[in-house]
């Protein structure tokens, strides 16, 4: 690395240094989900957040009121991973693990009734 490269590099550094993040909360909006999925394309990641509607026991059919899609590219994605992965870990390291449900298989459909 020349010089003038680690001069550059070292004034990089203090730019970063400098740099603030200002989180903007005025136009935020919230929502509670207890269901989401994930799926991508090429080009970016769909969240899809949800609420379960069926409230009596073991069901056939589970309706899901979608509330929110967060759509994300790929890095944003991946850094929400990242994020998640530490996040979930420090909080089961203060209250435990989190055990999650038996996997099951089930085929979505559309409100349309169609399935895929």
């Amino acid at each position: 690395m020349s010089v003038e490269d680690k001069d550059k590099a070292v004034g990089d550094d203090k730019i970063k240094k400098k740099m603030r993040l200002i989180w903007d909360d005025s136009k935020m909006q919230m929502a509670y989900a207890n269901v989401c999925n994930v799926s991508s394309t090429k080009e970016e990641f769909n969240l899809l957040f949800g609420t379960n509607q069926s409230w009596a026991g073991m069901q056939k059919d589970i309706k899901i009121a979608l509330s929110n899609r967060v759509i994300l590219n790929p890095m944003a994605a991946k850094r929400l991973s990242v994020m998640l992965v530490k996040a979930i870990k420090q909080y089961e390291e203060k209250v435990g693990e989190i055990k999650l449900e038996a996997e099951y298989t089930a085929e979505v459909v559309p409100e349309s009734g169609e399935t895929h």
